[in-house]
């Protein structure tokens, strides 16, 4: 009984953080439209400049300790050392709390040098403005550590959508302030970037609120005696038991920010070098930065299915069902494929009406459309790591991206300075093809799943090239009339993006079903899949697979 209402526990905690996780990648991808619309160019090129950075920098001082300290609490007091568990959580807040500081004095003190390798030296103000979130976050990631050794998942994922919601909406306010007081799109950017700050000190504020009502906030293994038997651990096995928990996990997540970092110290250098001028390559920059939003939004459904599929890779694992693995690895790789792929082309074909929709111009639309085939090799990239990370090879995925950063740097250093932003757009692309490209050559290799071009890629293929067709005619009736019946330009290319959208994902998800590319078992793999399945068949959409 004790075991299945732990495995409940467990699996109710997964979900809540799982949710809150969604939540704040669906706001930390939507809220850049607005501020770019704010801001301008400019002060999206400043924002994105500087982020990459403090992400980096917040994932070294936090990443992995949330989880090494829960890991360690819980299994402490579990042998019945509660003093043990005590020193864990003390040591683990002083090594953190020391690393914000120590992060925090690095970027705000060096900030004129860091500035000097963007080739911007405006940008020293909204690298200060940032740092003061690092002594700040650590705090909420030792509590939510706490939290997480109790087995209580709710104050941690209340806390990220606060956080996150927070930061959107002083950046938002911070950038109209700044735009219409004074019409500055670098201090439009330091406040955008100085969000981090009240946003972790909401979560921060949360966290103690959880803290002071929960029955479990009293001293850590309260109520559990220590037990005779059990050897006390010193400050020095505590260090080197968190540190051998969380560095794993901080290599892991520290790859994720190194593509944009790779994009802030090269794009702008790489165009002055070529010949353009500091504040042309400023603004090409910014209209280059436009695309991130658009990727992290067409990546959403790989991030949801890539959190399903970890602990349902695990239990078969677990169990030794190796077919049951192979046939969930092709299914999900199968399902990413089928919804990458038109998101991809779609947005390649659309990329002028939906720049100009979301953004008010065509700046930037090449590398848009060439950055729009981002999302389809990012999509396998998650859906395949979780694949990866559900059978224990948790370090492949990001040592594949790492390899994928590489040549990102190498390609930026190459096709920049001849090819302008479409350059870096085209090494973006690269880079998570490889990375791609090396977890799914693991997922065959570990789960002998049976994936190839032709059994996975045909029909979604030629359903994609009927969506095309009916895109591009759409597209080219609304520009025809559209235009005549509007008297703003902005209008008529938003009809055109949105009507265009609409009409192409419905033609390519009635040529999936007709053409057999979307099956039952493919449904039935997601969320509600019954009901759709059931429904399809009442309409009479769905074929007698």
């Amino acid at each position: 009984m004790a075991q299945e209402k732990a495995s409940v526990q467990f699996v109710k905690g997964a979900a809540i953080l799982g949710a809150a996780g969604l939540v704040s990648k669906l706001l930390g991808a939507v809220y850049r439209i607005p501020y770019q619309n704010i801001a301008g160019d400019i002060g999206l090129y400043v924002y994105m400049q500087v982020y990459p950075l403090y992400t980096t920098l917040l994932i070294l001082a936090t990443a992995g300790f949330p989880i090494a300290i829960s890991k360690i609490v819980s299994e402490r007091i579990a042998v019945g050392d509660v003093l043990g568990a005590r020193k864990a959580f003390r040591v683990a807040s002083v090594t953190l709390v020391v690393l914000g500081f120590f992060f925090f004095a690095l970027l705000y003190g060096g900030a004129p040098l860091i500035a000097s390798f963007m080739g911007d030296e405006h940008l020293v103000t909204p690298l200060r403005a940032v740092a003061w979130s690092l002594p700040i976050v650590p705090m909420a990631a030792i509590l939510r550590g706490y939290f997480q050794g109790h087995q209580n998942m709710m104050p941690t994922g209340v806390s990220q959508v606060i956080e996150q919601l927070i930061r959107v909406v002083f950046i938002l306010l911070a950038a109209f302030w700044a735009m219409s007081v004074y019409q500055d799109a670098y201090l439009a950017g330091t406040g955008a970037v100085f969000a981090a700050f009240p946003g972790a000190v909401a979560a921060v504020l949360v966290l103690l609120w959880y803290w002071k009502r929960d029955k479990q906030s009293g001293p850590i293994g309260e109520g559990v005696t220590q037990s005779a038997d059990v050897a006390v651990w010193g400050n020095r096995q505590v260090l080197k038991s968190l540190l051998f928990y969380a560095l794993p996990i901080c290599m892991g997540a520290l790859v994720l920010p190194l593509i944009p970092l790779v994009d802030s110290l090269t794009v702008v250098n790489m165009l002055q070098w070529s010949g353009m001028e500091e504040e042309l390559a400023k603004v090409a920059k910014g209209a280059y930065d436009r695309g991130q939003p658009l990727i992290q939004f067409g990546t959403f459904f790989a991030t949801s299915l890539s959190l399903a599929l970890v602990p349902a890779i695990s239990e078969a694992a677990a169990q030794r069902q190796y077919r049951l693995i192979a046939g969930r690895s092709e299914v999900a790789i199968r399902l990413t494929f089928l919804l990458g792929l038109p998101a991809s082309v779609g947005l390649a074909l659309l990329a002028e009406p939906v720049n100009i929709m979301l953004y008010g111009d065509d700046k930037g639309t090449e590398a848009l459309a060439i950055q729009a085939f981002t999302i389809l090799f990012a999509t396998l990239s998650i859906a395949s790591a979780g694949i990866l990370q559900g059978m224990g090879r948790v370090m492949r995925p990001a040592r594949n991206l790492l390899i994928g950063v590489v040549f990102k740097l190498v390609l930026n250093l190459a096709l920049v300075p001849f090819w302008g932003i479409a350059g870096a757009a085209f090494a973006t692309v690269m880079a998570y093809l490889v990375a791609m490209g090396l977890n799914v050559l693991g997922v065959v290799k570990y789960t002998k799943a049976r994936i190839g071009l032709r059994q996975i890629a045909k029909k979604p293929f030629l359903s994609v090239l009927i969506m095309s067709v009916v895109v591009l005619v759409v597209e080219w009736g609304c520009m025809m009339l559209a235009p005549g019946a509007l008297s703003s330009s902005r209008l008529a290319y938003t009809l055109t993006a949105l009507l265009a959208v609409g009409c192409g994902a419905v033609v390519y998800l009635l040529a999936l079903l007709k053409t057999g590319g979307l099956t039952r078992d493919d449904l039935r793999f997601l969320p509600k899949g019954a009901r759709i399945v059931a429904l399809l068949e009442r309409i009479g959409l769905l074929r007698g697979q």
